[in-house]
């Protein structure tokens, strides 16, 4: 077989994402940056709340992308989730590229029937608030988070 049938997430998926993180992180009292992309590691979607820093817009797009790539969330573990130290988690990510790399929580895959569809990042609170609403953000639209 030489072609395959292939889910994509919308535009309005990736903005319901979005709009279900801002509202989490209004709840939480923190400004946050959020980015989707599709499964190629495109941005779809890219907001950045009043307050959040600047630096927040490329935290948030590479946790995406990278959780698009390994089709997990972001951590401190590596391509195969083996548990990474200092030296190699900066290693990994010279290896992969800065943009395209992290072991920052926030990321995380969007996923429908195990197939993965792209990755949503968020950036703003601390890791475990970052975590915790990028992973509802993705249940909002029927999606599982890795």
């Amino acid at each position: 077989m030489y072609v395959t049938t292939a889910k994509r997430l919308t535009y309005e998926g990736a903005r319901k994402i979005i709009a279900v993180a801002v509202e989490q992180a209004r709840a939480a009292k923190i400004a946050i940056s959020c980015c989707v992309v599709d499964a190629g590691g495109q941005v779809v979607a890219l907001d950045r709340m009043d307050g959040a820093p600047f630096h927040t817009i490329h935290s948030c797009s590479t946790k995406a992308v990278c959780s698009s790539s390994t089709r997990r969330k972001t951590s401190a573990k590596g391509a195969v989730g083996q548990q990474l130290d200092v030296a190699h988690a900066l290693g990994l990510t010279l290896a992969a590229g800065a943009e395209r790399w992290t072991a920052m929580e926030g990321g995380v895959p969007v996923l429908f029937d195990g197939e993965c569809v792209g990755g949503v990042g968020v950036s703003g609170g601390d890791w475990e608030t970052d975590q915790r609403i990028a992973q509802l953000a993705v249940e909002a639209i029927g999606a599982k988070g890795g």
